[in-house]
């Protein structure tokens, strides 16, 4: 069995499969045959903690991935990479495109084949990272050369990352609406149509995988997914521990033995986490002893509802350090900060409209609660915190009991006290306004240092 992963940069679930009315028909054809899971979530809704904990199987403080990759952050141990499982087990690793969870090498010979991965099929020739520019068609072209099977192939693409660029001729911004969470203005449309332009190209590179795919006529023995890392690049959604920066689009296609095909709806709660051990029972291979995810697999073949109660979702460095957990059921999120600064960290927010909208009209100085309890049932946009209220201290005292047990169980570092900055590494104060601001290191400002922020 082949595995073929797609992976985009701040989508969110802001496809047309989700019922956005966002023109992604390879996507939409690819949900048709296959199975769609309508309640997948990340780890950690920032860049390179959310690979690293799909990629390993292991919540981003467990594996040490607690900030973005290129500010120096790592993986505590590349061998719990899945490529270097599936590579033990007989799988060819190809990546082609991003991978943001091995930082810049200075040589680019060996940049990202550090995680494992026997070809690198994109390398720049000039650059110390990859080509994203070509991602699809070095794909494509490892596709219909008649791969060594089984192969894992991993495709990166960066078109939903900010900033979006113009709209297109067929994505008018007076024709779009801005998600529900960002107010309806001129500006913030404006912001809008231009990620559904960059929403079609991306999808347009999906589709020359997919053709390639079916060219080569190895469709039948290959599972398909397609993922993102997080939520949308804009205020209210990626960095922030809302199901807006949370939630995941995730879409499989498989031979009809593995279950993944049909067109079929999952409801069941699953984390990005609980992706490794799916795939190794796909695949007939051992799951390693350090994944803390849940295979999935029992739901995909009817076998049960669901495969856990609870999920979780972090933060801890992003541009900014920005410490908080939640802990999430079917029912209720309770999110939790870990510092008392009680407002936001404006260099952990992305966006170029809505956000200049929002600081123009007093976002710097909302309050952010040191707790917040929501009830997801009649409170989905989670607007309403209940953390003081006395008819849910039960509910409150619960979901505080979860979040406590699990960093415990983890050993969360944020348990210590706060966490500082690796050696070598580099962040933005939380007092900034952009993540473009002079960076911070050890709290001293870090000069003429280029830092391409993903």
């Amino acid at each position: 069995m082949n595995v073929l992963l797609i992976h985009s940069h701040d989508t969110g679930r802001y496809i047309q499969p989700y019922g956005h009315a966002i023109a992604t028909p390879n996507l939409q054809r690819l949900a048709e045959q296959g199975v769609i899971f309508r309640q997948a979530f990340c780890a950690a809704p920032t860049c390179s903690p959310s690979r690293a904990a799909m990629e390993t199987g292991q919540w981003p403080h467990s594996c040490g991935m607690l900030g973005l990759s290129h500010c120096g952050f790592a993986i505590d141990d590349l061998r719990k990479h899945w490529v270097n499982t599936f590579r033990q087990n007989g799988c060819f690793c190809a990546l082609s495109g991003v991978q943001h969870v091995d930082g810049p090498s200075a040589d680019v010979a060996t940049y990202g084949a550090n995680i494992g991965y026997d070809v690198i099929l994109n390398l720049a020739d000039k650059r110390n990272e990859w080509d994203d520019l070509t991602a699809e068609f070095r794909a494509a072209e490892f596709l219909r050369r008649a791969p060594r099977e089984p192969f894992f192939l991993s495709v990166g693409l960066t078109n939903t990352h900010q900033p979006y660029g113009r709209p297109g001729p067929d994505d008018n911004p007076g024709h779009v609406l801005p998600p529900p969470f960002l107010p309806d203005t001129p500006e913030i449309r404006d912001e809008i149509a231009g990620f559904h332009t960059s929403a079609r190209q991306m999808d347009k590179r999906i589709g020359v995988v997919l053709d390639a795919l079916e060219i080569a006529a190895i469709e039948t023995r290959t599972v398909v997914i397609y993922t993102t890392d997080h939520g949308l690049g804009l205020p209210g959604a990626k960095c922030t521990l809302t199901d807006h920066g949370l939630g995941v689009a995730l879409l499989m296609r498989g031979p009809a033995a593995t279950g993944l095909c049909g067109g079929k709806a999952c409801d069941a709660m699953v984390s990005h986490v609980d992706l490794f051990p799916t795939l190794c029972g796909l695949l007939e291979i051992p799951v390693p002893a350090h994944v803390q995810g849940h295979s999935f697999l029992p739901v995909i073949r009817g076998e049960a509802q669901e495969i856990r109660n609870e999920l979780f979702g972090e933060v801890t460095y992003h541009a900014a350090y920005e410490p908080m957990r939640c802990v999430r059921t079917r029912r209720w999120k309770y999110i939790r900060q870990f510092s008392d600064r009680g407002r936001p960290v404006l260099p952990n927010c992305d966006g170029k409209e809505s956000k200049a909208f929002l600081l123009g009209n007093g976002l710097a100085d909302r309050v952010v609660p040191r707790e917040q309890l929501f009830d997801l049932f009649h409170d989905p946009m989670e607007r309403e915190n209940l953390t003081d209220g006395p008819a849910w201290a039960n509910v409150l005292a619960e979901m505080r009991g979860r979040l406590d047990r699990w960093m415990r169980e983890t050993q969360d570092p944020l348990l210590n006290g706060p966490v500082p900055l690796p050696p070598g590494g580099f962040a933005n104060s939380p007092d900034q306004h952009s993540s473009h601001d002079p960076l911070m290191v050890f709290g001293a400002a870090v000069k003429d240092r280029p830092v391409k922020r993903r």
